[in-house]
């Protein structure tokens, strides 16, 4: 009977789950709030709701619990149940004040609502009539006590003065606690003396009610003195804060003078914007309470007198808050359930499990909880429920839901079924999966093709269901059958096994042997099944190899199905290393390594070291770089300083630095020069890489070596001697203070004049004496030296000294118009000698009426030259001009001055309508005739230039008519300018012509000064004749 009960429980959980499109377990909609309800209501029915409502299928039955009792609403009872909903009438604040919990159930299972509480609100009268007058003296300050009445829930203070409606004002000088209700005087006057009276106000009920009168009289013994301030208004030493919500802290106090109020955070750190102080400083409120907002506050009262503090630690609180929630779930029979329930808060939340309203009290091992999580194993019918997740601190719990379904049903492959086929190599192992779905689990079976598997040494059913062969044979192809049974029904599913024969890599695993830049081939060949498909796949260093990238390094080249060599092309350094061939079927996958050793040229050397300096010398050493495998046989030493260009080979001791040495001599360096070295290494493949440069190195100083280039000198005014050189580069200074000593002497002394020149850079002595002859030839010699010591002197040169210019003015100037732009200009020379007062030629000076002879225009000639034209100049314009002789002194006396005045300009217009035409050999060309202007010179002939292309120089023809012929092949192009002339000189040229090649016809052409293309349109015999400017 027990196993029918069974059965048909299952039965119907399978029933349930077949509709579980319409059935669902409770989940709550609308859960109870708390209510506060005020004692004093004038409602006559004196009764409260609170809500609750769930979706569910089955719909829902609801129960209720008050401070963990449940409730039992009987017929009369003032308890009664309107769905979900609880109401409670004729309420009595004994008996129903407390917690209550809606509880929700169907028949997946139960849920408990959040806890809402019910209080009652309200505020008693006060049962005093009158009080004993409080007396103080003037300057004194004082409490009046309110002293309320018992109430339920916050209140709200003020105080009448006298009479009904004047309240006290709050200020500096006077405040009402919201906490206590007292009224503060800091510091009384006369005018505060009168009747007082405590009026309260609860904000749920609005019940008012007032105190008794409490009379203020002065007392008449004398005025009170100053006095320190006195904090009669305190905030507790800890306040709990909830995250969100809004405090208030106060803080007053009694003196004379009246007290400032300020407030402070410990830490230093200012206050925040939204912090508000008011009531004169008296309340700070701090809305929204976050984290960051706690800590320890300070109040500060201060007067002339003296100063008192009070402090206090806000404490951040926040009720719990879920961020991980349990899921609803559904399992097999023998699985297993871990849910993970996590939430926020602080203090830290604790946690605890429900289970169909009712708390899980873990009675077996096979259930644990541990902080929030909830683990089951071996899951059974009755493990099926609704759980709650309950998290909790001291101020608040929080609920989160789940439902736990276990079911119960046949073997059944549809959604795994065994592996249609399994492909296997002769020898290896294989495993097939048999996972049916079926709760609970049952029996497992295999059948091989349609008899019963027997398990021996090779074949094994695992205790999970799967089938296990090792070392395959082909006898071990064909179908295989997996069998599930249990109490609800048997199920099957079929796959085959393949064998075939294994993949074999008939290339050995091998060392290669290359030089960097040669190509190689990696070998990879293999025998395997024909029906199975290949394929080849390399690893560098386990890394893949992407073939058509890694800068086209890498190629595949095995042509055959059976091989899956590859080239690498131009081979360098970095692809030394372990290479793989991974050869993969359906079947089975193998691999061979092949190790490539590149050989190269050496690596850098490191380490670079500079010692023993001395000035031409420097000792180096080194630590070898790696050899790349060939030996290093030898090193080169490199140079480069701020002078060099670039880096620069430097000659070492020994001469040639041995594979084997790693120190050498550095020689022939130039004295304070600052060096960097670097080291390159070489094998019999090739040089390598340098190293990285030295660390900057100057040699020692020494007196200076290389003495000036060029020197030379002259000029100058008069009695000086002009010297000259071409400065020392500062690599060949050979240390600091580096100078020029200047040695000279006139021709026949004996004794050298000295003069010491202290700049490197300097390339010019004057010596200035009224002694010095003009013109007169000295000896000279410029040395070196530096702070080490002096060089020595250059080879002697002969310098002049500076001569005197001309005395004398040219004689018989002759001026003459050549044309509008030229004059032609001649002189008598003066005498040509090497004496004191040279002439080296002569300067002309021209000018026109219009401009002063300082601002004349000069033309220099060079030599004894008694001729020169004048180019440039204006046409029909007088000019004036001038002739002086000059050396290296300067200019002469100029020579009397003449006039001339130039010829009337050329013709400004070009010749118009040129025509041309061929015959034969022959080109004619005829033009309109030019008329000069009234202020142009007169046209006496005409230029025919023509060349055969833009760069060749053009042959002239000069004529007085205005046609001409030209005996010329016709074979050819010609450009061709006409250009009058008359004795204004050259005019306006005709724009260039273009007659093209015509080979044995006649051809008719013109060019017009208006266009071009006007002109080409004249040409008969359908040529063309080019025009350009």
């Amino acid at each position: 009977m027990t196993l029918l009960w069974k059965l048909l429980l299952l039965q119907s959980l399978m029933g349930c789950l077949a509709v579980s499109t319409v059935l669902q377990c409770p989940v709550f909609t609308k859960q109870p709030g708390s209510i506060v309800y005020p004692v004093e209501s004038t409602e006559k029915s004196r009764e409260v709701l609170f809500s609750c409502e769930a979706q569910a299928s089955p719909p829902p039955a609801y129960r209720w619990k008050l401070n963990g009792t449940e409730i039992h609403p009987k017929s009369g009872s003032h308890y009664s149940l309107s769905g979900g909903n609880l109401r409670i009438s004729h309420l009595n604040k004994d008996q129903d004040a407390g917690t209550y919990q809606c509880l929700a159930s169907n028949a997946f299972g139960t849920i408990v609502s959040r806890e809402a509480s019910l209080t009652f609100a309200y505020l008693e009268n006060f049962k005093t009539h009158r009080r004993n007058p409080v007396s103080v003296r003037e300057g004194q300050g004082v409490v009046l006590l309110c002293g309320p009445p018992p109430h339920s829930g916050d209140l709200e203070f003020s105080w009448i003065f006298n009479e009904y409606p004047t309240f006290v004002k709050q200020d500096t000088r006077r405040f009402i606690s919201q906490e206590t209700g007292n009224l503060y005087i800091a510091k009384v006057e006369p005018s505060d003396v009168g009747n007082y009276t405590c009026v309260i106000i609860h904000p749920v009920t609005k019940t008012r009610v007032q105190g008794p009168l409490t009379p203020l009289v002065l007392r008449n013994d004398g005025v009170m003195g100053e006095y320190e301030p006195k904090i009669e208004v305190q905030f507790p030493e800890v306040v709990h804060v909830a995250k969100g919500s809004t405090v208030k802290l106060e803080c007053f106090a009694l003196g004379n003078p009246v007290p400032s109020i300020n407030w402070r955070k410990v830490d230093g750190i200012p206050f925040p914007r939204k912090v508000d102080m008011r009531k004169a400083s008296a309340v700070l409120e701090i809305p929204y309470f976050q984290q960051e907002d706690a800590g320890t506050y300070e109040c500060v009262a201060e007067n002339s007198r003296g100063m008192n503090t009070v402090k206090g630690k806000l404490s951040f609180y926040a009720p719990p808050h879920i961020i991980e929630k349990p899921q609803d779930v559904q399992k097999l029979i023998d699985d297993s359930l871990a849910w993970e329930c996590k939430a926020t808060g602080k203090p830290k939340p604790s946690y605890r499990w429900m289970k169909n309203g009712e708390n899980l009290e873990p009675a077996e091992e096979r259930i644990q909880v541990s902080n929030g999580a909830l683990l089951i194993s071996r899951l059974t019918l009755s493990d099926t429920g609704m759980y709650q997740c309950v998290a909790g601190n001291k101020y608040g719990d929080v609920y989160s839901n789940a439902e736990l379904r276990i079911i119960a049903v046949a073997p059944d492959f549809s959604h795994n079924q065994v592996r249609s086929q399994t492909f296997v190599k002769v020898g290896g192992d294989v495993l097939i999966e048999c996972k049916p779905k079926m709760s609970p689990w049952g029996v497992i079976s295999w059948r091989k093709a349609s008899q019963p598997l027997e398990e021996s040494q090779r074949v094994s059913i695992l205790d999970n269901g799967n089938l296990r062969i090792w070392n395959i044979s082909k006898s071990d192809a064909g179908l295989y059958t997996c069998m599930a049974r249990n109490q609800f029904g048997v199920a099957s599913s079929t796959g085959s096994i393949t064998v075939k024969e294994p993949t074999i890599i008939t290339t050995p695993a091998a060392t290669l042997d290359v030089t960097v830049g040669e190509s190689v081939v990696l070998p990879c060949q293999v025998s395997h099944d024909p029906s199975l498909e290949l394929t080849f796949t390399w690893f560098f260093n386990e890394q893949l190899i992407h073939f058509g990238s890694q800068g086209g390094f890498f190629e595949k080249v095995g042509g055959q199905h059976s091989a899956g060599d590859i080239m690498i092309r131009n081979i360098q350094l970095r692809h030394a290393g372990k290479y793989t061939c991974a050869v993969q079927t359906k079947v089975d996958s193998i691999s061979v390594a092949v190790d490539l050793v590149v050989r190269g040229p050496p690596g850098s050397p490191t380490s670079i070291q500079v010692d023993e300096i001395t000035d031409t010398t420097v000792t180096l050493s080194w630590r070898p770089g790696a050899d790349n495998h060939s030996p290093i046989t030898a090193y080169t030493i490199q140079a480069r300083t701020p002078f060099s260009l670039g880096w620069q080979a430097v000659s070492t001791v020994p001469k040639v630095v041995g594979g084997h040495r790693l120190t050498a001599t550095v020689i022939d360096l130039s004295p304070w020069v600052d060096y960097e070295f670097r080291v390159l290494a070489s094998n019999i493949i090739g040089t390598g890489e340098p190293s990285r440069p030295s660390k900057q190195a100057k040699t020692k100083g020494t007196a200076p070596k290389v003495t000036p280039a060029s020197v030379s000198g002259g000029g100058g005014s008069r009695s000086e001697l002009v010297i000259t050189w071409e400065p020392v580069p500062e690599e060949l200074q050979n240390g600091p203070g580096f100078g020029y000593v200047v040695a000279f002497r006139p021709h026949g002394a004996t004794g050298w004049m000295q003069a010491a020149v202290p700049s490197a850079e300097t390339s010019k002595y004057v010596f200035k004496n009224e002694s010095i002859q003009p013109f007169s030839p000295f000896h000279v010699k410029v040395g070196v030296y530096n702070n080490k010591g002096e060089g020595p002197f250059g080879p002697v040169t002969t310098i002049y000294s500076a001569e005197e210019e001309p005395s004398r003015a040219p004689t018989r100037v002759r001026a003459k118009s050549l044309s509008a732009s030229q004059i032609e200009v001649s002189w008598k020379a003066l005498p040509w000698n090497a004496s004191k007062k040279r002439v080296l030629g002569y300067e002309l000076r021209y000018w026109t009426r219009r401009e002063k002879e300082d601002t004349a225009s000069v033309l220099r000639t060079v030599g004894n030259q008694t001729l020169t034209i004048i180019q440039g100049v204006k046409g029909s314009t007088t000019y004036y001009i001038s002739v002086r002789a000059y050396n290296t002194a300067g200019a002469g006396p100029p020579s009397s001055t003449v006039n001339i005045t130039t010829k009337k300009p050329p013709p400004s217009q070009p010749p118009g309508k040129v025509m041309w035409n061929t015959s034969n050999s022959k080109i004619i060309l005829n033009w309109e005739q030019v008329k000069a202007l009234e202020n142009e010179s007169e046209v006496t002939g005409y230029k025919v230039l023509y060349k055969k292309n833009q760069h060749s120089h053009p042959n002239v023809m000069e004529t007085n008519t205005t046609s001409v012929e030209l005996s010329l092949p016709t074979d050819e192009d010609y450009i061709i300018q006409i250009k009058p002339f008359g004795e204004g000189g050259e005019g306006s040229s005709s724009r260039q012509i273009t007659i093209p090649r015509i080979a044995g016809l006649n051809a008719v052409g013109s060019a017009s000064k208006v266009s071009t293309l006007s002109a080409l349109s004249t040409i008969a015999l359908s040529f063309t004749a080019r025009t350009s400017l």
